[in-house]
């Protein structure tokens, strides 16, 4: 069995499956919201395209293993963090996509075996002005002992990672 498969069939390791397209923040979780605005370098539609094709997680060095080639609800991802036998793998599943002249993006909740336990979105809003702004939001909990040992420094690492992501897009 490769490892896109053992988590085809997973259920999600949380019970609020789609709080993140209302933004509701369910009891018990920390948010997170990061929104940055995009340098006039980069287009909209680039921009859009390399978050819905994985291209933004290959860039952070995630090395992502798909079910589809795009982002759609339904689609299983799994990224991988380190190597060998200290690979952190990140499974979730794609919850749902918004693609929109002047708006795109997803949201995927987390699967068993990942640190976490919750769900994260990408939203890119094209402005009336022709601005282009990048918004990562979370809610999350440890979904491993290693997570809830890291305490605080896996707040932190979350928010490094959502920067990271706005900083790879192009």
């Amino acid at each position: 069995m490769d490892l896109l498969e053992r988590y085809l069939d997973a259920e999600f390791s949380y019970p609020d499956v789609g709080a993140s397209r209302t933004g509701t923040v369910p009891p018990g979780y920390r948010a997170l919201r990061y929104r940055r605005r995009l340098g006039p370098e980069l287009s909209f539609g680039r921009a859009a395209e390399s978050l819905l094709t994985w291209r933004v997680h290959a860039r952070l060095g995630l090395r992502p293993v798909a079910s589809a080639p795009r982002a759609a609800p339904g689609v299983t991802l799994v990224c991988g963090l380190g190597a060998g036998p200290l690979r952190i793998l990140m499974p979730c599943r794609v919850v749902w996509v918004r693609e929109e002249d002047d708006r795109a993006g997803f949201a995927y909740g987390t699967l068993p075996g990942h640190p976490a336990s919750g769900e994260e979105s990408f939203l890119l809003e094209r402005a009336g002005d022709g601005r282009v702004w990048f918004t990562v939001r979370a809610f999350t909990r440890p979904g491993r002992w290693y997570t809830r040992l890291a305490g605080p420094a896996g707040v932190l690492a979350q928010q490094a990672f959502a920067r990271a992501y706005a900083g790879r897009l192009g």
